[in-house]
């Protein structure tokens, strides 16, 4: 059962005729017709075809991918899953479903609910307007919500607010449907892959290297500006071939330096390695936790639990070169902006690889699905090479590159470029501007190569 707040139902013993200039009551059970003025028509009536007509509702977009709770989004995986919107007890919860229309006009929205017990009232909000509907059904029907204006192209939300219930929870939504001219065009949502798509897009850049180059050493530096550290963000600067160096945020209370390398037997556990191709730990600097890791690709891992700040610039210092019997040995060193100094984060030798650093590039990733909705960005700058003969090469220009989740239209919410001597990646939180794939961008040189000292480092 639903029935819309917006207007009182008509009575089923009447039914209103409406010509260009009369409306004409017609009166089941008596044989009369009066003549009245159309705008004597009550103000909170709708003529016949307005009232019987049914809203086209096309599109099903499911929650599972697509909805977040918003203003609690600790409590995303208790409510939203896969299987939809279950177990909605809270009026406090704040749930938008995203999307993005490339045309405007007309947006009809509905919904496939039930309510497993009692009569619920649910707020329906798109854009400033908002509309209320009672709904009572005990099993999944399509429940019509009304029409919203879309003014501008871009990402929109439907967003759902529990007003009162009677039973246990508000609804159980299998999809959030939508129609009408604001469709008609192409639909951006996340169809399939759930999971990669709550997390949103991942984007790289791919930095241009001098050719017949063997690279010895790789620097580079990033900075966060204030209130873009976002919980659950992996800002990677020194990207190689056979791994990973970076910083991250994991909680409110903890973030890390995290150096990563893949070992070469492909497996998601790195339990399943054999002892041959395992990454062997050839050291670790002060405070820094080693381990393996798994589920996207396994090897060695190292960590260090490390207090960053957002709008401070740190440095990161990667070296990669051939070792004995066939391996590679990779050692990483980030700069503490406060004490001055270099670190040693860790040293791994991985087998069956004989190579200096190849493919230097950076990314930026979101990595807990209930952060999805928020966005996050960060500036990579001042990128250097050093060759095997010892010389600086500055790296200015670089290939802005995506993952899956965008180059198959799930998400469009990823950018990337050049802000004056920087690099810049952004992603997540439904944002409107986008930066084409595959394409190019270079950056103004500084000119200055690093000042190191590399008798100083820690050796392994």
């Amino acid at each position: 059962m639903i029935k819309t707040m917006s207007f009182s139902p008509i009575k089923s013993s009447t039914i209103f005729v409406k010509s260009c200039k009369q409306l004409i009551p017609i009166a089941f059970g008596s044989l009369f017709l009066l003549s009245t003025s159309c705008n004597s028509l009550p103000k909170n009536t709708k003529n016949l075809e307005e009232v019987t007509k049914s809203l086209d509702l096309p599109v099903a977009i499911k929650p599972g991918g697509n909805s977040w709770i918003v203003n609690n989004l600790e409590q995303n995986h208790k409510v939203i899953s896969d299987a939809g919107i279950r177990d909605w007890k809270d009026s406090d919860d704040i749930i938008r479903t995203y999307f993005k229309t490339e045309e405007t006009g007309d947006l009809n929205v509905g919904l496939s609910l039930k309510v497993p017990a009692g009569t619920s009232t649910l707020k329906i909000t798109v854009g400033d307007v908002s509309k209320t509907i009672e709904v009572a059904n005990a099993n999944f029907e399509t429940v019509e919500a009304g029409t919203f204006k879309i003014e501008e192209p871009g990402y929109h939300f439907v967003e759902l607010q529990g007003v009162n219930k009677s039973g246990d929870s508000f609804a159980e939504i299998n999809d959030v449907l939508v129609g009408g001219a604001a469709t008609e065009g192409d639909i951006t949502y996340v169809k399939e892959d759930f999971y990669w798509g709550r997390r949103g897009p991942s984007v790289h850049l791919n930095y241009a290297v001098p050719e017949k180059k063997d690279i010895l050493w790789f620097y580079n530096e990033i900075t966060v500006p204030e209130k873009e550290d976002v919980i659950g963000t992996y800002y990677m600067a020194n990207g190689f071939g056979e791994g990973y160096f970076g910083i991250q945020v994991n909680s409110p209370t903890e973030r890390r330096i995290l150096f990563s390398v893949w070992s070469p037997y492909e497996t998601q556990d790195p339990k399943s390695i054999p002892e041959e191709y395992k990454i062997i730990l050839l050291g670790k600097g002060e405070g820094v936790t080693t381990g393996e890791f798994g589920n996207e690709g396994s090897g060695g891992q190292s960590y260090k639990v490390f207090n960053w700040k957002a709008g401070k610039t740190y440095r990161f210092l990667l070296k990669g070169e051939p070792s004995e019997n066939n391996s590679t040995d990779y050692t990483a060193y980030f700069y503490d902006a406060e004490t001055e100094e270099w670190n040693l984060i860790a040293g791994f030798r991985r087998p069956h690889t004989s190579t200096y650093l190849k493919r230097p590039h950076s990314f930026l990733e979101n990595f807990r699905t209930e952060m999805g909705p928020v966005s996050r960005m960060a500036h990579y700058g001042n990128q250097w090479i050093m060759d095997t003969n010892g010389e600086w090469h500055e790296l200015t220009k670089a290939k802005f590159t995506a993952d899956a989740t965008a180059r198959k239209g799930s998400r469009d919410d990823y950018a990337g470029g050049v802000k004056g001597n920087t690099f810049f990646m952004k992603n997540c939180g439904f944002f409107d501007e986008m930066t084409t794939v595959d394409t190019f961008h270079e950056r103004t040189a500084n000119g200055v190569q690093p000042q190191i000292d590399f008798t100083s480092l820690e050796k392994l």
